[in-house]
């Protein structure tokens, strides 16, 4: 079933969790006294103070080590060049300078309603989030309000993600039936470009680039046209896909981190115009979490004990030349790219190596020598496992990250290990 609602013409994959968010948000510790090795002493920046910061010398490039608490109405964060952008719920954002953590800006909540995902654009300067049925955009570069939208066929909007301008938001009116709506708009000024309802599973992800949007019902893709939504291409019979992963205009087929199962379907490249499925390294067999994908192919999968996610293994796969090129046993499904590292957290069932970030070298893996070995950050309260932390990364070969936590509520700025 496709039905046109609107007709008119018109990511980096988010997984979404029916009408929830996935994107946990995560916090860290701004306490003093016995602080770890590498800890130093911090100013704290909250929110709804008009902070002075008082970071550590500027590197460089023109950032500063920096540590900043936030407050109880901010969650997940997104980070550019020059600025990290929280939403603060219904429709809200902070945004603070990336290189001293100080607060430039805030756009207060619109009202109630559930909250959904954020998207931080930097080529159109605008941050996107949604509250019950209705998207606001802020300016990026005036900390203003960009436009407000309102959403048609959803009780949660979850906005998925950006591509080429576009923002893409998916309607869920029920979690329990697998019809959704997909609608787009242009992200500078809100306009509808259109919308569609078809059989899609919420759980299964969305990707968009190369003028592409691509969507699973669970075991069959399509591809649609991203100017007008039109389906222009579906997997052939035989594949099964249960859950999307994309990045560097590749696109990959894993089993679901939602199946209540313990078999699942293999990994599985596709090409991305016809839908095909490409020679693929073979996967390990556990339960797919988490994955992404360098510019040059490299996917890099968190999978776990189906049984027991709490402890898993992150897999490289070379999707040009298939094969399996390494592994790191972890115990956190967050991860990133930073250039050609891989970014994430040393596990917390190692005493010896706990509470750090460690990036890999895509292709060498952690047995690399050289430039190529593993480069480990010390100890920071922020990347302790009961934090649940995150890595905010700005995109391209960055010197610094920004650590985000949550179960004591901080930000912190660390150098690129």
């Amino acid at each position: 079933m496709e039905a046109s609602l609107t007709g008119v013409t018109g990511l980096h994959r988010i997984r979404l969790v029916g009408a929830t968010l996935l994107g946990l948000v995560l916090v860290g510790c701004a306490g003093s006294g016995n602080t770890p090795s590498g800890e130093t002493s911090r100013t704290t920046v909250s929110a709804s103070e008009s902070p002075s910061a008082s970071p550590a010398p500027v590197a460089s490039s023109g950032w500063s080590a920096w540590t900043a608490s936030y407050s109880a109405a901010e969650g997940r964060c997104e980070a550019t060049a020059h600025q990290v952008v929280c939403r603060t719920g219904s429709g809200g954002f902070v945004g603070r300078s990336r290189s001293t953590g100080v607060v430039t800006w805030s756009v207060p909540p619109a009202g109630r309603g559930k909250d959904a995902e954020l998207v931080v654009d930097s080529a159109s300067e605008r941050a996107v989030t949604g509250s019950g049925k209705t998207l606001r955009a802020a300016n990026l570069r005036t900390g203003k309000v960009a436009w407000t939208r309102p959403l048609t066929n959803a009780s949660i909007p979850t906005v998925l993600g950006a591509a080429d301008g576009t923002v893409y938001a998916v309607e869920n009116p029920d979690v329990n039936v697998r019809i959704v709506t997909l609608a787009a708009f242009r992200m500078s000024d809100g306009k509808s470009l259109w919308s569609r309802t078809f059989h899609a599973d919420s759980y299964g992800g969305v990707a968009a680039f190369g003028g592409r949007v691509y969507t699973t019902d669970g075991t069959k893709v399509t591809a649609r046209d991203a100017r007008t939504g039109d389906a222009v291409a579906t997997t052939p019979k035989g594949v099964e896909c249960a859950n999307l992963i994309s990045g560097g205009h590749y696109l990959v087929c894993t089993g679901s981190p939602y199946s209540a199962g313990d078999v699942f379907p293999p990994l599985q490249r596709l090409d991305p115009v016809t839908l095909r499925p490409m020679k693929t390294a073979e996967d390990t067999g556990d339960k797919p979490e988490r994955g992404v994908i360098s510019s040059d192919g490299v996917l890099v999968l968190y999978e776990a004990n189906a049984e027991d996610s709490s402890a898993g293994s992150w897999n490289a796969y070379d999707l040009v030349h298939p094969k399996r090129l390494w592994s790191y046993d972890d115990t956190t499904e967050e991860g990133e790219l930073a250039g050609d590292r891989f970014l994430t957290f040393t596990p917390r069932n190692n005493a010896a190596v706990r509470d750090r970030v460690i990036t890999i070298d895509l292709h060498a893996g952690p047995k690399g020598t050289g430039d190529a070995a593993p480069h480990t950050s010390p100890r920071y309260s922020q990347a302790r496992g009961g934090e649940g932390p995150r890595l905010l990364v700005p995109g391209g070969d960055p010197d610094h990250v920004v650590v985000q936590a949550v179960t004591h509520r901080s930000l912190r700025s660390i150098p690129l290990p």
